[in-house]
């Protein structure tokens, strides 16, 4: 029994009572005020976010522009195709992760389950392609090609097939009108990304999970412009997800129509004769390797000269671009992406880089004149060259005696070029330079070389200009490898390391005349040199080119021209690009074109040439044409394709035909000229969004071929024409 006293405890207990009473009102009083502020301050803003947790979006897919030729011909638009898809997430609710459902939609569709499969499997770094790489949470198209049958077995039997649907809608469609795929110009489609969605979010163009977006050539470039904008419909749901009304909705804005400078029926012909170059090179002997050239791919490009606008572009091999709508199947996916196929996915118009041989020596000419030489000076060209021991030839040895630069150019003369580059690295200090002008490097660079022409497709490569600071930086990253695998005295690739090894960081004499002449570490790409030779054709502007030429609205009330724009000014005066020029001419009457171009109408349409043919070790020669009249340029390349004129030279002159409308007897006949003179008008677009496109007839050629075998066709100063590798 306690001896504390009763009435001590009293005030002990008052105190504690207290003191909970007290913290008993400051919670009822905290608490008050938290739901006074929830409630009645941030009531409204509470209340919307409570609502919002009950709308629920349905998305619908604007509708893609059109890509457009220059006169209004659909290259890529949309069609209404039968669409089977599939949800993802309802199938990986199922036991089987939804296997029964695909096999037995596989057996509907006349596909194998494994094709199926890899229609909904998604892509990561492990997995193969066919896969999806669009959002998991979005239907998977299996195919857009459904009969009605087939979507009307799907529909009937719902039990049969949950999560899979089949619905009519617009998918992309490319023509190919006159038989023209533009296939690399164009690109293709594919799902939009969860990575790309994060990245736009905070852009004024975010993408919708359902979007297509472009991958390559103009669908890339120009996929803000086309893709237009979704429209979002926002339906009030209850707690079971049932519909109690309709919230708000924001109309799809179908995108913006495309106009390209591709006139579709020279982008036929320039596929065509491309085409028919290769085959052609085909059945030609090489004599260097004793087999027939293997013309394994090419590319060619038509140029508008005032303005830099690409009329035509073609690169082979190609692909059809319709195999990427719906998503791409893996045989197909393999076939573009094999060393087998020579991998048609690129765009050797932009992408292929080579030696340019002999069509660079407009570049070496003007290096000349600018280091101080006289255009019109008398300089040897015999049938070879010594430097140190090393002798450099000219094609099939073939001598001129004392002739100017302008003859030089005509007849192709190396022999001319490699004694002035030679001269001009003696100058600059030889193999210990100070204070080096580099005459023949720094005009390239000028001419835009070794950089991007600023074309509007994506992906462009540089090329390379081999100087100072190249060999420098190549010879850091190459010399271990050099040093081990060189030999002297050993084969030759062993011996080329083996020098390699020991001054590959320096410009050596060998380098500064074989570069004259486009071969060596040189590299350039066809819109480059077709870039320059427009350049030339007009005054000395070098142009970026440019596929785009307008951007439409869907309904036509709104036009936004793509202006020309110039990068650069040639590093010439008016009085070396006339000498140029008139050389190039006499390529084409007296020169090393000239059996390829008998009975043109010189006097009514000026022609304008330079051919070239450039070793590469290992491989057979590359075929290059460049070429001009006062309207247009353009510029062919056949890789292991043979000579510049033999392979290449009687494509050209098949497309200028075609686009002049020249009968065999050299007369032009206007109305079936396809396009005398560059398109400038624009097509129209009706409100309705409807256009007045012509159609276009696939291409055949008016006359067969020359024939190969040349021997007696052309001759020059009374002998026969030698020297036809250029």
């Amino acid at each position: 029994m306690s001896n504390i006293p009763e009435t001590g405890r009293t005030p002990r207990v008052q105190i504690r009572l207290i003191v909970i009473q007290v913290l008993v009102v400051s919670l009822l009083l905290t608490l008050g005020g938290r739901l006074w502020y929830l409630q009645i301050r941030q009531g409204d803003e509470y209340a919307a976010k409570a609502s919002g947790n009950h709308v629920q979006q349905v998305v619908k897919p604007a509708v893609r522009g059109a890509i457009l030729d220059a006169r209004g011909v659909p290259i890529a638009d949309n069609e209404t195709r039968l669409v089977v898809s599939a949800s993802r997430t309802e199938l990986m609710k199922m036991k089987d992760d939804g296997k029964a459902v695909l096999a037995r939609l596989a057996g509907v569709l006349g596909m194998t389950a494994e094709e199926v499969a890899e229609k909904v499997r998604l892509c990561d770094a492990e997995t193969p392609q066919p896969c999806w790489n669009g959002s998991p949470y979005q239907p998977i198209p299996i195919t857009d090609e459904a009969t009605a049958k087939q979507a009307l077995q799907i529909r009937e039997r719902t039990e049969e097939f949950p999560g899979i649907t089949a619905e009519p809608t617009a998918v992309r469609r490319y023509p190919a009108p006159g038989k023209s795929r533009t296939s690399q110009v164009l690109g293709y489609l594919s799902p939009v990304t969860d990575e790309e969605i994060k990245k736009a979010e905070n852009t004024d163009s975010p993408y919708l999970r359902s979007d297509q977006v472009g991958r390559s050539g103009l669908e890339r470039t120009y996929d803000k412009e086309l893709r237009g904008k979704a429209g979002v419909t926002r339906y009030e749901v209850d707690n079971l997800g049932r519909v109690i009304g309709e919230a708000e909705s924001d109309p799809a804005e179908a995108g913006a129509n495309v106009v390209t400078s591709i006139d579709s029926r020279v982008q036929a012909v320039t596929e065509y004769e491309l085409n028919e170059a290769m085959k052609a090179a085909r059945k030609e002997m090489d004599r260097n390797t004793n087999r027939l050239y293997e013309a394994d791919a090419g590319a060619a490009v038509v140029m508008e000269n005032k303005t830099g606008r690409v009329v035509a572009m073609a690169s082979l091999p190609d692909y059809d671009p319709n195999s990427w709508v719906g998503g791409i199947s893996g045989k197909d996916y393999a076939k573009f992406t094999s060393k087998k196929s020579n991998y048609p996915l690129l765009n050797r118009a932009i992408q292929g880089q080579a030696a340019p041989g002999s069509i660079f020596k407009v570049i070496s000419s003007t290096a000349a004149v600018n280091a101080g030489y006289d255009f019109n000076g008398n300089y040897p060209c015999p049938s070879s060259y010594s430097i140190g021991g090393q002798v450099f030839k000219n094609f099939e040895s073939q001598g001129y005696g004392s002739i100017n630069l302008g003859r030089a150019l005509e007849v192709s003369c190396d022999t001319v070029f490699y004694h002035l580059a030679h001269e001009q690295w003696k100058k600059d200090g030889g193999n210990n330079p100070k204070k080096p002008k580099d005459w023949f490097y720094k005009t390239a660079h000028q001419f835009g070389l070794g950089k991007e022409t600023g074309i509007d497709l994506p992906n462009e490569v540089t090329g390379r200009v081999p100087d100072r600071q190249w060999k420098k930086d190549y010879w850091e990253a190459n010399k271990d490898g050099w040093c081990k695998t060189g030999k002297k005295g050993g084969e030759y690739a062993e011996q080329i390391a083996y020098e390699n090894c020991l001054e590959g960081m320096r410009m050596r004499a060998g380098d500064s005349v074989n570069y004259s002449i486009g071969q060596g570490d040189t590299l350039v790409t066809p819109i480059q040199m077709a870039t320059i030779y427009a350049a030339i054709a007009n005054g000395g502007t070098l142009y970026d080119p440019t596929v785009g030429k307008a951007v439409i609205s869907a309904d036509g009330k709104k036009t936004t021209e793509i202006e020309p724009k110039a990068h650069g000014k040639l590093p010439m005066n008016q009085k070396t690009r006339k000498q140029i020029e008139q050389a190039l001419a006499g390529v084409a009457t007296t020169g090393s074109a000239a059996w390829r171009f008998g009975g043109w109408p010189q006097d009514k349409i000026p022609m304008h040439a330079k051919t070239g043919t450039a070793e590469v070790y290992g491989k057979q020669t590359t075929s290059w044409f460049a070429s001009y009249t006062p309207d247009y340029t353009i510029v062919m390349t056949i890789s292991q394709g043979g000579t510049g004129s033999g392979a290449s030279g009687p494509a050209v002159r098949k497309i200028y035909e075609a686009m002049y409308g020249l009968t065999e007897d050299g007369e032009q006949d206007v109305k079936k000229a396809l396009l005398p003179k560059p398109q400038s008008a624009l097509p129209k677009v009706e409100p309705d969004g409807s256009i007045h496109a012509p159609t276009v007839k696939p291409y055949l050629p008016v006359k067969p071929s020359p024939p190969a075998d040349t021997q007696d066709l052309a001759t020059v100063g009374g002998g026969p024409l030698l020297w036809r590798r250029d």
